[in-house]
């Protein structure tokens, strides 16, 4: 290691990646605005927040507990353009207001951290 290696390392972090507390925080909230599927929501956060990133593992774990939870229902669909159909999510009925209350954790979370 040298002196620069310190200066660039604030200058351009490495991303960070989510815990499984934050993965449901921030699949819940992109869920409330509509379905989507696994890769499609790795791809939104490194698109929209590219300082975070998202594991397969911790992301799989965090549906796995959501769907545990009844928190969010999948079901399978072919899309246009998509080789193979794709297991796609949503926000269940009965848990729309919960999902809105972590939702916020998650937004409140980035809003802190770009302070």
């Amino acid at each position: 290691m040298k002196l620069e290696d310190i200066y660039q390392f604030f200058e351009n972090p490495p991303p960070t990646y989510l815990c499984q507390e934050l993965a449901v925080c921030y699949i819940l909230s992109v869920l409330l605005q509509g379905e989507s599927y696994g890769t499609e929501l790795i791809e939104q956060l490194e698109t929209k927040y590219p300082v975070y990133r998202l594991s397969d593992t911790v992301l799989y774990s965090a549906i796995k507990f959501l769907e545990d939870q009844r928190a969010i229902a999948g079901y399978w669909k072919k899309l246009e353009g998509r080789g193979r159909p794709r297991r796609m999510y949503q926000v269940s009925a009965e848990w729309q207001v919960q999902a809105q209350d972590l939702a916020f954790l998650w937004q409140d979370y980035i809003n802190g951290r770009k302070k």
